[in-house]
C-alpha cells in the first residue's frame, strides 16, 4: 500500500491525505514517519499558503493501529518514542500555512489530538470523536487535553477522557471543536473553498493573525505536552499499569492501588 499517507500540492494549496482505508486510517510507525516527512516538506515549501488534511475511506483516522503497538523493531525507550512523536507532530508549528482538517467518520485518540493542534477543523455530518486512552490503561498524550480544555473547559474534556464517551459532530460544533458541519458530499469542496480563501489573502496578514492566536494558546499547550511526556512514561512503569495488563491477560478483575 506504500506509505499510507500522501501529499499533493496544487499551486498554493497542499493536501495531506490519510491513505490507509482498510484500517480506517489508523496510524502505525511507518505512517507516522511519512506524516512527519510531509510536515517537513510543507515547512520547507513557502509557496504553499493553505493546507487541507483529509482522509480516504470511511474515517478520517481511527487513531493508533493496535496491531502495530509493541511490534516496532526499535531500541528506543518508551520515553524516547513519545518524545519522537511529540517532535514529529510539533512540526505543524513550523509550517507558515494554516492547516484545515476535514473530518469524516471517526477521529479517535492520538489522531484526533493531532487534528486539535491544527488551525481549523470542519466535519462531515455523522463524524464522531473519542479519546479512549484510559480504557487502554494510559492517558491521552498528544496535547489534546490542553486544546479541549481551552475550547470547552474542564467539564467536557473530563467526561471525554475519564469515561471515553463518544462525541457527535453536532455537539462538537457547539463547543467549537469543529467550526462547520457540512454534508459528506460537500466536505472536500468546502475545505478547498476555505483553503482558497486563505491562500488568496495577503500572506503576511495570515501569518501575523496566526501568530497572535498561537501566542495566546501555545505556551500552555507546550507545558501540557511536557507533562504528558513525563506522566505517560511514569504510568507505563506503574504498578497499576502492570496490574491492568496482567488482569487483561488472565481474564480477571484488576485490583488497583493507585500507584
Amino acid at each position: 500500500m506504500g506509505h499510507k499517507a500522501r501529499l499533493d500540492i496544487d499551486g498554493a494549496i497542499g493536501i495531506i491525505t490519510n491513505d490507509n482505508p482498510d484500517k480506517h486510517n489508523a496510524f502505525d510507525d511507518d505512517m507516522d514517519a511519512r506524516l512527519f516527512e510531509i510536515l517537513d516538506e510543507l515547512a520547507d515549501t513557502p509557496t504553499v499558503r493553505a493546507i487541507i488534511w483529509r482522509g480516504e475511506g470511511k474515517s478520517w483516522s481511527s487513531g493508533r493501529d493496535v496491531g502495530s503497538i509493541g511490534v516496532a523493531k526499535t531500541e528506543l525507550t518508551h520515553h524516547e518514542l513519545m518524545a519522537r512523536g511529540h517532535r514529529g507532530i510539533q512540526k505543524l508549528w513550523e509550517i507558515e500555512a494554516p492547516v484545515i482538517v476535514a473530518f469524516h467518520g471517526w477521529a479517535i485518540g492520538g489522531s484526533f489530538q493531532r487534528a486539535l493542534l491544527c488551525d481549523i477543523r470542519i466535519a462531515a455530518e455523522g463524524s464522531r470523536f473519542m479519546l479512549p486512552e484510559l480504557g487502554h490503561g494510559v492517558i491521552p498524550d498528544t496535547g489534546g487535553m490542553a486544546v479541549l480544555y481551552e475550547m470547552c473547559g474542564p467539564g467536557l474534556v473530563s467526561d471525554m477522557v475519564l469515561t471515553g464517551r463518544r462525541l457527535e459532530a453536532e455537539e462538537a460544533l457547539t463547543h467549537g471543536i469543529v467550526s462547520r458541519i457540512v454534508p459528506p458530499d460537500r466536505l472536500d469542496d468546502v475545505a478547498l473553498e476555505m483553503a482558497e480563501k486563505i491562500a488568496s489573502s495577503p500572506t503576511v496578514a495570515v501569518k501575523l493573525a496566526r501568530r497572535v492566536i498561537s501566542h495566546l494558546s501555545r505556551p500552555a499547550l507546550r507545558a501540557s505536552m511536557d507533562d504528558e511526556l513525563i506522566y505517560q512514561t511514569f504510568l507505563n512503569r506503574s504498578d497499576d499499569y502492570a496490574e491492568f495488563r496482567a488482569a487483561l491477560e488472565e481474564g480477571r478483575q484488576p485490583r488497583y492501588r493507585g500507584s
